[in-house]
């Protein structure tokens, strides 16, 4: 083994002892921060979720659905300044409004690009699933994509200490605060894809699913890369991402699965970590529950909250949600 590869392998160990470290604090904060947003209801599911037989098909790309129409509404609200067209947002249950949400005015014509073409994909996603689901499909629930001081971005940075008591983040105010509001929900799309696969019999909607994994994989590393090359220069962006991976990471409970965007060498060098992996350079998955767990910016049992203040319309999926693992 190298020196320089024995380096990067300390460097990893590190940063995974500097995370726990950090762990219960965030766990704490993030906690007290999503209380503070109101909204959201204490469920008592257990009982319900262990009477529901194994998750069809339709409730996993629902699962997905939900997942996509948050994306797709920041993006389009950030890159468009208009939301999801009306005929994108009906089904069944109850449709909700997108709370907050308005047009970036980019300074670097490369984040714009690519935020341009990220929003682009996440709206072919929620029309595909769409279209596969089809009377099934669900509607879009209520959302918080906002800039209040209470707002689900809000409550999130300040978990990660970007923010103090009270005060407000504005995604949309400049690049950088765009990236750090991508960054919150990017990785969490790449692992919920990654851990419902197993779930699904249908080998069309498998291969399918297995696409827009890569793609939401893609979107990830765009945004990783994107911040660590201006982290460079700006290394408060860089540590306000790896902020955000930690005060992620306290919601999936003992497991530590998040990785921020950077870590250094035993000489103090800088080095990037653009791909979350494990040890065996696979990407990791999140459960059903992990991931509600960061939509609803909570580590304990209920149904709504964060970026889904009423929760979603996918009954079927919510009774299975049990908490973090």
């Amino acid at each position: 083994m190298t020196d320089d590869v024995q380096q990067v392998i300390d460097a990893f160990d590190r940063r995974a002892e500097r995370r726990n470290e950090r762990r219960e604090f965030f766990r704490t904060a993030l906690g007290a921060a999503a209380l503070a947003g109101g909204g959201m209801a204490a469920a008592s599911l257990s009982s319900a979720a262990s009477a529901q037989a194994a998750p069809s098909d339709a409730d996993i790309l629902n699962f997905a659905l939900n997942l996509e129409y948050l994306e797709a509404q920041f993006y389009s609200f950030a890159v468009f300044g208009t939301g999801l067209p009306a005929n994108l947002l009906t089904g069944v249950g109850t449709q909700g409004a997108v709370t907050g949400g308005r047009k970036v005015v980019f300074t670097d014509p490369v984040v714009s690009a690519y935020a341009k073409e990220i929003a682009q994909d996440e709206v072919a996603h929620v029309t595909f699933l769409r279209n596969q689901l089809g009377n099934a499909a669900i509607a879009q629930p209520a959302l918080d994509i906002g800039v209040t001081p209470t707002s689900a971005f809000s409550n999130a940075a300040r978990a990660a200490g970007l923010i103090g008591a009270g005060d407000a983040f504005d995604v949309y105010a400049n690049d950088n605060n765009f990236l750090l509001g991508a960054f919150t929900f990017e990785d969490v799309g790449v692992t919920a894809y990654k851990g419902a696969a197993p779930l699904i019999s249908n080998k069309t909607y498998l291969e399918a699913a297995a696409g827009i994994l890569a793609v939401e994989a893609y979107h990830a590393a765009l945004v990783r890369t994107a911040l660590y090359a201006r982290g460079v220069a700006t290394p408060t962006l860089r540590t306000s991402a790896d902020a955000i991976s930690n005060a992620r990471d306290s919601l999936d409970g003992a497991s530590d699965l998040d990785q921020g965007i950077s870590a250094t060498t035993l000489n103090g060098a800088l080095a990037s970590n653009i791909v979350p992996l494990d040890a065996q350079g696979i990407a990791f998955s999140r459960s059903v529950a992990q991931v509600h767990n960061i939509a609803y910016l909570t580590n304990v049992r209920q149904i709504g909250g964060g970026f889904f203040p009423a929760g979603t319309n996918n009954p079927n999926m919510e009774l299975r949600y049990s908490g973090a693992n």
